[in-house]
């Protein structure tokens, strides 16, 4: 896709049809857009705050992956997830499914994915990305939700949790070793 053509897309805040193909866009990883569904959707931007809390997290969850060699954790990294491509503001992969190619989107959803919610985020939206993680194969979702100050933990259609400041946030056998009180995100 040329420059013109993604200039022209970012005009427009709404989906647009794509003129590429899933491993296209995979490919060639089009900046500021996700892959949903044969269609180019525009990414929110978040706001201060919603990088504050995404650094937070990066904080709290590297030690645990790095110290224990289990993975590696990817910021605004593109996963294909069914039949899109989707980039949480943070993902873990697993050494065992890590990428060899550095330069292109995983091939495969991340084992675990979140999403920090920003100001102009549609709950059906992020709704949405949660279940195409889940059914694509991830293994948990976390959406952090810094209004209420909450972390819903998704590990399928059924078990969802919502933790608030006083709860405690694990790896859930997804990040071993990972554990950090909600509130310490929200600082």
């Amino acid at each position: 896709m040329s420059q013109v053509e993604t200039d022209e897309l970012s005009q427009d805040s709404s989906s647009q049809h794509a003129a590429m193909t899933l491993e296209e866009f995979l490919e060639n990883d089009v900046e500021g857009y996700e892959f949903i569904e044969g269609e180019l959707v525009p990414m929110t931007t978040g706001a201060k705050r919603h990088g504050e809390i995404g650094v937070n997290v990066i904080r709290y969850l590297y030690s645990p992956i790095v110290e224990n060699k289990i993975g590696q954790l990817h910021l605004l990294t593109s996963f294909k997830v069914g039949n899109s491509v989707l980039k949480p503001d943070l993902a873990f992969v697993s050494t065992a499914r890590l990428s060899e190619d550095k330069d292109k989107g995983y091939p495969i959803p991340p084992d675990l994915a979140i999403e920090v919610v920003s100001p102009i985020d549609i709950q059906y939206q992020v709704v949405r990305k949660v279940l195409a993680y889940l059914d694509a194969g991830t293994r948990c979702v976390w959406v952090v939700e810094p209004v209420s100050k909450t972390v819903t933990v998704y590990k399928s259609e059924t078990d969802i949790k919502t933790l608030t400041r006083d709860d405690t946030l694990t790896g859930d056998g997804v990040v071993p070793g990972f554990s950090c009180a909600v509130e310490l995100l929200f600082e």
